[in-house]
């Protein structure tokens, strides 16, 4: 693949940002003291900051970055129940209790973000549409339909099987064979739900500002004093809401989270006929390959967007982009002469039990951890975590405090997903 797969005009960036730009929050100096500070300024840290500053407490959020430059910006959009490990994976780490509540924590995420959507009437192009999770083989359909069928009715998203012989309702493509239609998931245009997040912690009465990095974290009294570009500045509670993008401020967090890479294109404007057809339920699409690809149409349903997870550490998606486009064209060889018009990346984090984190450690608030499935996750998290901060009880959750992983040796540098994805990649290439 060369050069051609891009179009005139070609951005290195996410295609989000053409309707919703990042917004600038600047300043020329912070105050000496608050009662919350924030780091990070992603969908996590900006609903902690709503929750905190509409309960009263001063809250400042600071980003090294403008607001949302990480992957709020940059996901997919794909919303849904979340939580990976089944009832029974869940069973054999924890009691059944435990077990059910975390699971029910994934069902009470969708919920929250689709009665936050609706009652604050956010403008972010949101549909509930469904997802369908496509088996990459005969094997993994089988599979598939039997991990769903086990799990506890009261603990499962409505969802209904499509064989291989009816899949051509749901895409136009021999690629798979069959798979499973999640009706209550949805899609959003997460450049806009950012935009609509921050207008709702600033309207609660925080402070959002960008480009101020905090480089010092260090414990003062029973508080804490930040260092920045713009001064010091004194916080009697801090959280950390920066899941993929944690680094050396917090080591603790930084050793507990993977950062692992997710790229995106999008394509040319196509003709409707063609997109119809090909995707004519409109629905999300995910896979069941360990190195998964997602893809859906744009909100106007004029372009395909197709992500997926085709590098270790490659950080320039003009690099990334011919890959996803062969891959694209494999599924859909219709659009094998179609161009690329924006290519991007961003950083999830992964956990070593594929589990979202929650709680305080040394001091520290944090939520982190989504494994991928972020958008109404850190929604809801970064929510909980605001009301842990007020010492709500609601804001309680099964995941809090769960212990939080990490390996030896395993510094946030993540030298084992090289051999990691070579294994995954041949392994998703057998019918197994």
């Amino acid at each position: 693949m060369t050069e051609s797969v891009f179009a005139t005009g070609y951005k290195n960036e996410s295609f989000w940002w053409e309707d919703a730009p990042r917004p600038e929050r600047r300043a020329k100096m912070l105050p000496a003291r608050v009662d919350v500070l924030v780091i990070g300024s992603g969908y996590t840290g900006l609903m902690a900051a709503r929750e905190t500053a509409g309960g009263g407490r001063s809250t400042l959020v600071l980003d090294a970055e403008c607001a949302g430059f990480g992957c709020s910006s940059r996901n997919g959009g794909q919303v849904s129940t979340s939580i990976k490990p089944t009832v029974g994976e869940l069973s054999g780490r924890m009691n059944e209790d435990i077990a059910r509540g975390i699971r029910r924590e994934g069902m009470n995420a969708l919920d929250y973000i689709t009665d936050l959507i609706a009652t604050q009437n956010l403008a972010c192009d949101w549909e509930i549409g469904g997802r369908f999770h496509a088996a990459h083989n005969p094997r993994q359909y089988d599979a598939l339909a039997k991990s769903l069928a086990a799990q506890p009715k009261d603990l499962s998203s409505p969802y209904f099987m499509v064989p291989k012989a009816e899949q051509a309702k749901e895409i136009d493509s021999a690629f798979y064979h069959g798979g499973a239609v999640h009706t209550k998931h949805a899609a959003l245009h997460p450049g806009k739900y950012h935009l609509e997040l921050l207008r709702l912690a600033e309207a609660a009465g925080a402070q959002v500002i960008g480009h101020c990095p905090v480089t010092g974290l260090e414990k003062d009294g029973a508080g804490f004093v930040a260092t920045t570009p713009l001064g010091k500045v004194a916080a009697r509670d801090v959280v950390v809401a920066t899941n993929g993008y944690t680094g050396p401020l917090t080591p603790w967090h930084r050793r507990r989270v993977i950062p692992i890479g997710s790229y995106i294109i999008a394509t040319e404007e196509l003709p409707l006929e063609l997109t119809q057809r090909l995707l004519p339920t409109n629905r999300m699409i995910s896979d069941t390959r360990k190195l998964v690809f997602y893809y859906r149409l744009s909100p106007d349903k004029r372009r395909i967007l197709f992500g997926g997870r085709v590098a270790y550490k490659e950080n320039d998606p003009k690099v990334s982009a011919p890959r996803l486009h062969r891959w694209m064209s494999l599924i859909f060889p219709e659009v094998a002469a179609t161009k690329v018009t924006h290519s991007w990346m961003g950083y999830v984090a992964y956990t070593f039990d594929t589990l979202p984190h929650l709680g305080k450690q040394d001091g520290l608030h944090y939520a982190m951890g989504y494994c991928g499935s972020g958008v109404s996750l850190a929604t809801y998290f970064g929510m909980k975590i605001g009301q842990q901060v007020l010492g709500r009880k609601d804001g309680d959750s099964p995941l809090t405090n769960v212990p939080f992983q990490t390996r030896p040796l395993y510094d946030g540098n993540p030298w084992f997903l090289a051999p990691s994805i070579l294994y995954y990649r041949i392994k998703d290439s057998l019918p197994i």
